[in-house]
């Protein structure tokens, strides 16, 4: 695992990307809200993206780093985990275990298991038993343990039952900003095979209905498999 933009420290929200571009798409929005109330925010990069026809590992990495400046991150890394084959193995939670102890996120944000896409069903599984394992004293894992308090997942390529909604109508802009960084992905003849060049367009109707949803104008919606529980005084 390397660093691609800002410093590693104790994060308090971290998204899980299988692709970069991943995590814009989903959780961009919450990203900018977070960092705009002063709160540590991450992605991590499983894979380079390198099997994707558009773009080179160098280039997506550069189109991070945009993004990355544009979200206010403190923090983008990259695993290094092969693109087509992220799965829930030893050697690949081990090494996601590992990163967890480095930033030491308070929320997790990882793919949703129901997603049409092999690597973003991976990544979940994966993300489960590196969770387990970052927690444990005696893992085979290097660093001091951690426990992430929350798990939530986010829309990939299907849909998901959104339980969680934060409301990000003052940060859309920056969001297609920081989408559009992906350049090598969204523009030109050929573009990604498995995301629609409409794709802004289609994730702000998503936008518009979980908004609907909490009475609001634009929300992102995630998914938790746990119950949240809520404090009378903030209702």
């Amino acid at each position: 695992m390397y660093t691609t933009y800002g410093r590693p420290e104790p994060l308090d929200w971290l998204v899980l990307a299988p692709h970069p571009d991943d995590a814009e798409i989903g959780v961009g929005g919450t990203l900018l809200r977070l960092a705009h109330a002063g709160r540590a925010t991450g992605i991590l990069e499983l894979t380079q993206g390198e099997g994707g026809t558009q773009g080179d590992p160098a280039t997506r990495e550069a189109e991070c780093r945009a993004a990355a400046a544009i979200l206010q991150l403190t923090w983008r890394g990259q695993l290094g985990l092969p693109d087509g084959g992220l799965m829930d193995t030893p050697q690949q939670a081990r090494a996601l275990a590992t990163a967890l102890r480095w930033v030491r996120p308070r929320v997790l944000v990882v793919p949703h298991h129901r997603d049409r896409h092999p690597d973003h069903f991976g990544a979940y599984h994966l993300s489960k038993r590196a969770v387990h394992l970052a927690s444990l004293a005696k893992a085979d894992v290097t660093g001091t343990p951690h426990k992430v308090s929350r798990v939530l997942m986010y829309q990939g390529n299907a849909d998901i039952n959104a339980n969680v909604l934060v409301d990000v109508e003052a940060h859309l802009p920056d969001w297609e900003r920081a989408i559009a960084a992906h350049a090598s992905q969204f523009t030109g003849a050929a573009i990604s095979e498995t995301v629609a060049p409409d794709v802004v367009e289609r994730r702000r109707a998503r936008l518009m209905y979980w908004g609907t949803l909490g009475r609001r104008r634009y929300c992102e919606g995630f998914e938790s498999d746990e119950p949240m529980l809520l404090e009378p005084e903030s209702l």
